[in-house]
């Protein structure tokens, strides 16, 4: 029988973003998160959603760039970060335009796929590119 010790539970992602609050307020406006957290400091934010914690942490932290290296920033936009943020919803196109409403940058509208999944994709306020799709059928 195997042991629990190594069946970790996935815990965070974690977005590093300019400005935590706005951030926070944004992907609940635009995604329809429930905010869990945004501590005093605003160097910390936790949206509810579902089991895996969506959490956002400025770009630049004295505690952690001298530790485990600096955040990089795409400079472009044909570039993009090297994290991609997903959301299923049953009713993809209501949340691509709610979302857009809030200040999403359209990407791609909806489209079906041919592994059976609607997506569409926005940027974020960061610049963070979201996939907006349903569960694949």
């Amino acid at each position: 029988m195997a042991s629990n010790i190594m069946r970790p539970a996935f815990a965070y992602t974690v977005v590093y973003v300019k400005d935590v609050a706005k951030s926070v307020e944004f992907y609940s406006r635009a995604f329809g998160h429930n905010v869990r957290r945004l501590d005093e400091s605003h160097r910390w934010g936790e949206l509810e959603s579902g089991q895996t914690t969506i959490a956002f942490t400025p770009r630049h932290q004295h505690e952690t760039d001298d530790l485990t290296g600096k955040v990089q920033a795409t400079h472009s936009d044909p570039e993009r970060a090297p994290i991609e943020v997903c959301f299923c919803y049953p009713d993809v196109d209501a949340a691509f335009k709610r979302a857009v409403e809030h200040g999403a940058v359209a990407v791609s509208e909806p489209e079906d796929k041919e592994w059976g999944q609607k997506v569409g994709y926005v940027r974020d306020i960061d610049g963070i590119v979201v996939r907006i799709g349903s569960h694949v059928k």
